[in-house]
């Protein structure tokens, strides 16, 4: 997510836009484009949900180098009016709402160094691009996005946007979901990471938990390491349907009066993914 104690960098528009200045990458920044492409081109079919692979194809994002976010957005206005647009870095809260809620996905314009191939700690290009925008591509998965934005710009009116932020990282970032009776990857957190892919659902150690709105809000996250708790949804009509309708206002107060859960606790309701059966067993069985 971002931050509110940033200033607008020179040169940023009032929205904090930038050109994303496509001309200016070098021949390096393209291999690194490429490099990293192929790689999580090659693992991730049979891993990352149908419509990922789908937006990937229809986007034209197989083409060499880096994407060109006006070709991006051209592209994606005429399937889901949405547009891709650069910003220098983190943006503050409610600008990366006011975007989302309309339907404009921000995007870091600089790409990693061979260095940070496998970590860095800013978002870069690979994963905003990579990442995130393959699934703009999906109507229900981009009406998704633009509810979030609609709700974060209320939950900044209710100070409540520490929650909302959760459910951000455990569904857009480091989201799994149900499809042909296993788990698939769908966050751009794990998507462009060829670690995590891997780890998010072949390693015994993580939860991996039934999507529960109220559950997901109460848990915190970590960003200096793999994940140990994911959400695994069911599709994304059902997470679109149960973020239309929760009422949030009286979840935040909820909220306010319980605790935070650290990223691994594991609650005697908890529903958690066993891969051995691909379904749900009831935490308290394992108590």
């Amino acid at each position: 997510m971002t931050t509110e104690k940033l200033e607008r960098p020179q040169g940023a528009a009032e929205d904090w836009t930038v050109p994303q200045d496509w001309a200016s990458y070098t021949v390096q920044e393209h291999a690194m484009w490429d490099t990293l492409f192929e790689r999580q081109a090659k693992m991730l079919p049979n891993r990352v949900v149908r419509e990922f692979m789908e937006g990937l194809d229809v986007l034209r994002m197989t083409k060499l180098g880096i994407p060109d976010f006006d070709e991006l957005s051209e592209r994606l206005m005429k399937l889901t009016g949405w547009q891709v647009v650069a910003v220098p870095g983190l943006v503050p809260d409610r600008m990366f709402f006011e975007h989302l809620a309309n339907r404009r996905f921000v995007a870091g314009r600089f790409i990693r160094t061979p260095e940070q191939i496998d970590y860095l700690q800013e978002p870069d290009l690979f994963h905003d691009v990579f990442g995130h925008v393959p699934l703009l591509a999906n109507p229900i998965f981009a009406d998704y996005m633009q509810a979030y934005g609609e709700g974060g710009l209320r939950a900044d009116g209710l100070g409540a946007i520490d929650n909302l932020a959760r459910l951000y990282w455990y569904t857009v970032e480091f989201g799994l979901i149900r499809q042909d009776d296993s788990l698939r990857l769908y966050g751009a957190g794990i998507v462009s990471s060829h670690g995590e892919s891997l780890f998010a659902l072949d390693d015994p150690s993580p939860n991996r938990l039934g999507f529960n709105i109220k559950r997901l809000m109460r848990t915190r996250y970590r960003i200096d390491d793999y994940q140990q708790s994911y959400f695994v949804i069911n599709s994304f009509e059902d997470l679109l349907k149960q973020t239309i309708e929760t009422d949030f206002a009286p979840l935040y107060r909820e909220l306010q009066q319980e605790s935070d859960l650290e990223v691994a606790t594991i609650l005697p309701e908890d529903r958690i993914f066993t891969k051995g059966t691909q379904a749900y067993a009831h935490a308290k069985k394992f108590a």
